[in-house]
């Protein structure tokens, strides 16, 4: 499947987007999904740590672990991974502006906490590491933009040892038809698409190799997440981005719709090398 959108794109797109992030999603600068007890709940960041706990468990990451972060961001969840579990984090990001602060951040840091951390400009189609370097590979939110996902699962296969765990969310198409609203809210918003559904997803993991241990829908979480989004987005705003944030608002309403309408869905993956 060839994508209309391209890796430029991408990075140009959260190289500006960084600011408008960090004043609705969290101010520390991270950017995924969480995972609620009830999806009713409404409490955004403690559900983003649950599903940061719940992939620590089920990716089995401990002190002994050596974790490449493929698409860290600001580095906000890889400085928490080798705080809360003791493992070295390297994370890679396409865009420069949040590897840049990902790098003043770890300055910043305490020594030995410092030097099991390291954060690297780089493609996820392109991991500039040896084979079988990682113990594991570790992402949230980040392969449903990359055009050649396939390219991906390949490269992360490569740098993971015999034996290493791939723990990661993407996006998921569950139908190809969709109203116009999920096509400019959703996937035009995101710069995306994709060819997987929950189903193919796990056999295009199956066909590079991986065994698939675990794979979880997690759509209902998608929905909530964005709901909560919604009602973090800033309201009455009197700045030049009033306009934007007003968009971005419906955008999210309109998010939850398309998975509601199965427009759009997330996976969790757990897979072992």
């Amino acid at each position: 499947m060839t994508s209309r959108f391209t890796e430029l794109e991408t990075e140009t797109y959260y190289d500006a987007q960084d600011v408008i992030y960090r004043s609705i999603w969290d101010e520390d600068g991270m950017v995924h999904w969480g995972f609620f007890d009830d999806t009713e709940e409404t409490d955004f960041l403690a559900a983003c740590e649950k599903l940061n706990r719940m992939m620590v468990e089920k990716g089995k990451i401990n002190q002994e672990s050596n974790v490449l972060d493929v698409g860290c961001g600001n580095g906000t969840v890889a400085m928490w991974l080798a705080r809360e579990t003791g493992a070295r984090v390297t994370g890679i990001d396409l865009s420069g502006v949040r590897i840049t602060n990902a790098q003043e951040e770890l300055a910043r840091l305490q020594p030995g906490l410092r030097e099991r951390l390291a954060f690297k400009k780089a493609s996820a189609t392109a991991l500039h590491y040896p084979d079988g370097t990682f113990s594991h590979v570790w992402s949230q939110a980040v392969i449903y933009h990359v055009p050649d996902k396939r390219s991906v699962l390949k490269e992360v296969h490569r740098v993971l040892s015999e034996g290493g765990i791939l723990v990661f969310d993407d996006l998921l198409r569950p139908k190809r038809n969709i109203t116009p609203e999920a096509q400019t809210y959703v996937y035009d918003r995101l710069l995306f698409d994709t060819e997987f559904t929950f189903s193919s997803y796990q056999q295009a993991l199956k066909d590079q190799g991986f065994e698939v241990l675990e794979a979880l829908d997690l759509s209902a979480h998608l929905r909530q997440s964005y709901l909560c989004l919604a009602d973090r987005t800033p309201k009455n705003d009197t700045s030049d981005s009033a306009e934007h944030f007003e968009w971005l608002a419906k955008a999210y309403v309109e998010t939850a719709a398309a998975v509601d309408k199965d427009e759009l869905g997330w996976g969790l993956f757990v897979c072992r090398k």
